[in-house]
């Protein structure tokens, strides 16, 4: 039996390394959130045609990958790559994975949209432990996993905004239009509104809220924290979209 399974795994891997040259542009965002939202896991697996991202059994395989990352932050999921490749035929490839696990109290929480091709993680963290168990801080969670899918965010908020992307946002308003022939004063001054008003898009707690666009999520969850006598705080989140630049 053991002889029977090395043969399989040589067929695998030689038939893997065959279609390594192939592009692998589509594919699937799949997660998975386990230990009662304490912990979850995304990752993007690419293949090369929309026909295989529909198929159920590539779905299925994808969940299954980001059970793998959720059970264990070390795991390896070459093997499971190769047999994917021998089983389906197509270039497959494991792009990213990431997991978060809860730290102190709060949840994790999950959504999948636009049929797999966006992902979302978020940890989102509460004073008092039994705040975790409320079903208005459940029902802000998953709003705010809504809110991270559609409005797409680059941060939480402009103290932890990367700093590589505002230059890039600078760079763009100083060559704008709206600078050209203004005294050097102005020009700052114009670059500084300009970024700023990128931020309030950019940042996750200065966006419309999904639900009621007249309201900034900030607003939101802290109307739901008064409402909980407790701190409620948006920790951490991911977005995944296949085949975004990484």
């Amino acid at each position: 039996l053991q002889g029977a399974v090395d043969i399989l795994r040589k067929k695998g891997q030689a038939s893997a390394a065959k279609k390594a040259g192939r592009e692998a542009k589509d594919g699937l965002i799949a997660q998975a959130v386990v230990n009662g939202g304490q912990v979850g896991a995304l990752v993007e697996v690419n293949c090369e045609t929309d026909f295989v991202a529909r198929n159920e059994s590539f779905k299925a395989f994808c969940n299954e990958l980001a059970a793998k990352v959720a059970a264990n932050p070390a795991v390896d999921l070459e093997a499971d790559r190769v047999a994917a490749v021998a089983r389906i035929g197509e270039n497959i490839q494991v792009r990213r994975h990431q997991r978060l696990e809860v730290q102190g109290s709060g949840l994790v929480a999950a959504y999948i949209h636009t049929g797999g091709k966006v992902g979302v993680l978020v940890e989102v963290g509460a004073g008092k432990p039994e705040t975790v168990n409320s079903e208005d801080f459940k029902q802000l969670v998953r709003d705010i996993t809504l809110q991270i899918a559609a409005a797409s965010p680059v941060a939480i908020s402009r103290d932890t905004f990367p700093a590589a992307v505002l230059d890039k946002e600078r760079e763009i308003a100083a060559q704008s239009d709206a600078v050209k022939g203004k005294p050097p004063q102005a020009v700052a001054k114009i670059i500084e509104g300009k970024v700023s008003k990128f931020l309030e898009t950019a940042c996750l707690l200065e966006q419309g809220f999904v639900k009621n666009p007249d309201l900034k999520v900030e607003a939101h969850v802290a109307s739901v924290a008064k409402g909980l006598g407790d701190t409620i705080q948006v920790r951490r989140f991911l977005r995944f979209q296949v085949g975004e630049a990484i």
